[in-house]
């Protein structure tokens, strides 16, 4: 049980190593704004999106599960390995598990009615291409959802 303790943290510091050297690359003094946890959430939320894609295509396209119960299923194992992940990995928070999760649950349901729902689907219903749509919603979720990890659900964390 120890040994696994020390291999997660070695994991997690050699993933926030990873980061801050990406940082340190950026061009344009970049470097200088983004901060490492930012990094950090792209990735694994880049990572999360495909594992979404991948469960979506095995529910619907394989399974033959109803699309709007796979698009469920798909977002919500998703939002729950991110959840993880970036409180492991990017954030290495110790704090309580129970009210960090219930916080990022809202922070989940706020996410998919005013983006994913309100201002992807807003925007195609004024007239955007619907794909230029959910990428615009997408960059606007994913400002929201770092904030909202970083100084919300998330406030707890090492800061190591």
């Amino acid at each position: 049980m120890q040994q696994d303790i020390r291999v997660t943290r070695s994991l997690a510091e050699r993933f926030a190593s990873f980061c801050a050297t990406v940082v340190r690359y950026l061009p344009l003094g970049l470097n200088t704004l983004v901060p490492p946890s930012f990094v950090g959430f792209a990735l694994i939320n880049g990572f999360t999106f495909g594992v979404d894609l991948l469960l979506l295509t095995l529910g619907h396209g394989v399974a033959g599960l109803p699309l709007p119960a796979a698009i469920t299923a798909a977002y919500v194992c998703a939002f729950a390995l991110s959840f993880v992940l970036n409180r492991v990995f990017n954030f290495r928070s110790h704090a309580p598990v129970g009210r960090q999760a219930v916080l990022y649950a809202i922070a989940v349901a706020v996410n998919y009615f005013a983006f994913i729902l309100g201002a992807g689907a807003g925007l195609a219903a004024l007239g955007v291409q619907y794909h230029l749509a959910r990428i615009i919603a997408g960059v606007c979720e994913a400002v929201f959802l770092y904030s909202v990890l970083r100084w919300i659900v998330f406030t707890g964390r090492s800061r190591a």
